[in-house]
């Protein structure tokens, strides 16, 4: 790689008025640990985050036909800043990476491989993060491997050479915007990007609220827009792209797992909107055609932080595990205080570790025996995510973690690019047409395909289990689970476009089957 140091530099800081106009801007700064850590929703973009392009060796110039702009709408302050952050430190590594010349690897199909470690053993591996080193620290490795000539390594260098700096000859900017974790803030937003500063793509939203606070506005403009965040699934329109896991990928693993390692009886909690409940509607949808039932619910407020009469009721209810399904700074709360209380029932999530790291944030044993079908863990032990962390962190060296939402920013903006230089133009609709034609990205996470039909991403989903000292093993895999359920429901938008979310009420399989399953 030519003249890396480019890529990273001081974090700068500087203060600007906190007012809906003023939080976009276009940087690519960083955010120091404590802010990371101890801001509060009175803290805005502007007083965390300073500096500009020109601190990495990039000219900071105004959006303009000369540059190809990228809004980009994320929370770096408020109850969802914790997740938001670390999600536009790696839109800025991925602008930064591209402007350098740089691409992830990918085409039609990905590089291949046949098991991607080559290697087994009878145990899985334990392993730790050590962010300071930007190393995944090998604590235990699952016993003697054995070597099978029969299996090969997939590739491990998938940061290669573009041929082009920048865009068709452009600079690529990110024209950042703080969502201050408000969905009115968020209309405003994107309204703004979208019809004033006329961005040529939107990368945009962590809760499904905020996706479909601004999805209207996406869908009147026609505008190009990605929804990079693991999210309850449904969505059905043209103009979106979600790269991010969804519950065929995930609800279904780890219910089926959960119940056949600690028993059918299980109890959920869940955030109270739309992605807690839908998921929550995909557990009890699914648990029956697994041998599980769901004996109790809860849906919590995102800013309920005491939760003492919860506990009473998981305490009183005896499942044999708990699904938590819990977003925000607030609701994480629950883990301590529930290990404080003395619950100790196997827990399971699609969300939690991942996303706000929480094994690290709290102490031991919070998150004991916790369990994730996850896409993308920082502690995934391969080369290429070796290699992506070492990046990461040497360009933001104070971050605390990078997390499965964040790992899907970055491949996702990589992918963006790439689909321009194959539209040889921004205008959005030819860009469109090759994202429509079949894509496969390497990603740190391994390869991710672009199903053209459903605009879903087909992945490989991991099992991470967190110990008693919360270091993380990935027990089991499911290799290239494909985002079929809307694909089942009939949707292809490249020949027939709509814009409308589907629920588990819109497909009859679950309660055929669910009938079918209590007869047998």
């Amino acid at each position: 790689m030519e003249d890396e140091k480019r890529l990273h530099g001081s974090n700068d800081a500087s203060t600007k008025g906190a007012d809906v106009s003023s939080s976009i801007e276009t940087t690519t700064s960083g955010v120091s640990r404590r802010a990371f850590l101890q801001r509060s929703s009175a803290v805005t973009a502007s007083s965390m985050l300073g500096g500009g392009l020109a601190t990495f060796g990039i000219p900071a110039v105004a959006a303009s036909d000369s540059s190809v702009n990228i809004g980009f709408i994320e929370d770096i302050s408020g109850n969802i800043a914790i997740y938001g952050i670390q999600k536009y430190h790696c839109a800025q590594l991925a602008v930064a990476e591209i402007n350098q010349g740089l691409t992830l690897a990918g085409g039609p199909v990905g590089v291949g491989g046949i098991n991607s470690e080559g290697k087994s053993a009878k145990d899985a591996p334990t392993v730790k993060l050590d962010t300071k080193a930007a190393a995944i620290q090998v604590l235990s490795d699952g016993g003697a491997l054995d070597d099978r000539p029969a299996l090969y390594r997939s590739e491990s260098e998938i940061l290669i050479p573009s041929g082009d700096k920048g865009l068709l000859g452009k600079e690529v900017k990110l024209e950042f915007a703080d969502g201050q974790s408000n969905n009115r803030v968020w209309q405003q937003l994107a309204r703004k990007l979208i019809q004033q500063d006329k961005v040529d793509a939107l990368v945009a939203g962590f809760t499904s609220a905020e996706r479909e606070a601004i999805r209207p506005i996406v869908d009147k403009a026609k505008q190009l827009y990605f929804y990079t965040n693991q999210y309850e699934g449904g969505v059905a329109d043209e103009f979106t792209f979600c790269t991010g896991p969804v519950c065929e990928q995930q609800v279904i693993p780890v219910v089926q797992y959960m119940v056949s390692k600690f028993g059918p009886r299980f109890y959920t909690l869940a955030a109270d909107y739309n992605f807690g409940q839908l998921t929550a509607g995909w557990a009890k949808a699914v648990a029956p055609l697994v041998g599980g039932e769901v004996i109790g619910e809860e849906f919590l407020p995102m800013d309920q932080s005491q939760f003492s009469q919860v506990i009473a009721k998981v305490q009183q209810a005896k499942p044999d595990w708990v699904f938590t399904l819990l977003v925000s700074e607030n609701l994480a709360n629950y883990y301590p205080q529930a290990a404080a209380a003395g619950l100790k029932f196997p827990m399971a999530s699609t969300i939690n570790m991942m996303q706000g790291y929480e094994h690290i944030r709290f102490a031991p044993p919070a998150m004991e025996n916790m369990h994730n079908a996850v896409q993308y863990m920082a502690e995934l032990p391969t080369e290429r995510n070796r290699a992506f962390l070492k990046r990461f962190f040497k360009m933001f060296p104070d971050d605390p973690y990078v997390g499965g939402m964040a790992q899907n920013t970055y491949f996702t903006i990589h992918l963006y690019a790439k689909a321009v230089r194959v539209a040889g133009t921004t205008d959005q609709a030819e860009v469109k047409k090759v994202l429509e034609s079949g894509w496969t990205i390497e990603a740190p996470e391994g390869s991710v395909s672009l199903d053209p039909a459903t605009h879903h991403c087909a992945r490989s989903i991991r099992m991470a289990k967190a110990d008693k000292d919360q270091n993380i093993s990935f027990v089991r895999e499911w290799p290239n689970i494909d985002p079929w359920w809307l694909s089942r429901l009939g949707v292809n938008l490249v020949r027939h476009p709509e814009h409308k979310q589907y629920t588990p009420g819109d497909d009859p399989f679950f309660a055929m089957l669910a009938k079918m399953t209590k007869k047998g």
